[in-house]
């Protein structure tokens, strides 16, 4: 069996804090992104805060998107773990517009390599512009 997969994780800055603050929006988005990685969506469930943000999820059938957002700081954390052909540079490029930012800073973990010296490795992107 393989356990390989890809695992994106993005801090979004300097976002509008309406956009992050609309449930309905975000879900579009994210929903929006994983159609353009890609991405099989099985079915989401998002949740708005109250006085405000907004967190959810995107169950893939290549495994999940999900986010949390700070919309009075314009910040929106993102987790995307893929397995087999799924374009997370995509998705990040579909979100960093979607969502507005400004800038963005990635990590990409690669996990699951049973058998070798780790079975995660960790790459930075040190802060790439959307």
């Amino acid at each position: 069996m393989r356990t390989e997969g890809r695992h994106l994780l993005v801090e979004y800055h300097g976002c509008p804090s309406a956009r992050l603050n609309d449930v309905g929006a975000v879900e579009s988005i994210l929903n929006d992104a994983a159609v353009a990685a890609g991405a099989t969506v099985v079915q989401s469930a998002f949740h708005p805060f109250r006085p405000q943000g907004v967190s959810g999820v995107v169950i893939l059938a290549e495994s999940h998107l999900s986010v949390h957002t700070w919309p009075e700081a314009g910040y929106a954390a993102v987790d995307l773990y893929t397995c087999g052909a799924v374009d997370a540079e995509a998705a990040h490029v579909w979100m960093a517009r979607a969502l507005g930012a400004r800038r963005s800073d990635l990590v990409w973990v690669d996990r699951g390599h049973l058998g070798a010296a780790r079975s995660i490795a960790v790459r930075g992107d040190g802060g790439a512009d959307p």
